[in-house]
Formats: C-alpha cells, sequence, structure tokens
C-alpha cells in the first residue's frame, strides 16, 4: 500500500489563493494536498458524493454500503480518512456513525480549483 496520508486541517485551503490568480506557496500546497489525496481515490471520491447529495445532509455508513461491493469495515476506513482529512463531520448515534459533507472545504476546494484569475 502506498505511504498514509499526513493529514492537515481544511482551514488550510481556505487560505490559499485561487490557482489562476497567483502561484501556490510550497506551505500552501503542502496543506491542500491531503485533501486533494483524500478526494483521489475512487471510492472516496463516491461516498464523498454520496454523502454530500444525500437527502437531508447526511449519511449513515449504513446508506452507503449498498452502493459498493466492499465490506463495511472497508468503508467505514474511507469514510475515517475523509473525516480526518476535514472533508466530512461525523456523530455516532447509537451503534451507527453519521456523516455529513464539510461544505465549507469543498467551496475552499472549489474556489481553489476554479477561481478565475483577477
Amino acid at each position: 500500500m502506498s505511504m498514509s496520508l499526513k493529514l492537515t486541517p481544511v482551514e488550510a485551503a481556505a487560505c490559499c489563493p485561487p490557482l489562476a490568480r497567483e502561484p501556490l506557496t510550497e506551505p500552501e500546497a503542502e496543506g491542500v494536498v491531503p485533501l486533494l489525496k483524500a478526494l483521489a481515490d475512487p471510492v472516496r471520491l463516491r461516498l464523498m458524493s454520496l454523502v454530500a447529495s444525500h437527502e437531508g445532509g447526511e449519511a449513515c455508513v449504513c446508506d452507503l454500503n449498498d452502493a459498493f461491493e466492499l465490506s463495511q469495515p472497508t468503508i467505514s476506513h474511507h469514510l475515517k480518512i475523509l473525516h480526518e482529512a476535514g472533508l466530512l463531520d461525523r456523530e455516532k448515534r447509537g451503534v451507527w456513525v453519521y456523516y455529513r459533507a464539510r461544505t465549507e472545504a469543498l467551496q475552499n476546494l472549489a474556489a481553489l480549483i476554479g477561481g478565475q484569475a483577477a
């Protein structure tokens, strides 16, 4: 398996100007890379999409299992990576964990990647 991700809080993405406006500094780029790495896996990208678009804006692991041919522990592992990267919030309710997309994190990444040059 590849090297483990060094996770940085999502606020690092908020500090960066849009890519088309000015070059990122090395520390800015290092702060954003863990977020992009967390999303670079096809399973995690799909999980992020499923959670963000789920009715009510949150999803339980039990709501996500049927979308994949993976075990529940594997799905939980991918959700943990997204959570530790700062892309998902989570709340334990009984035996289940519910996840909610951190919309500010997604907006910050969208602004970074899609921002127009001034």
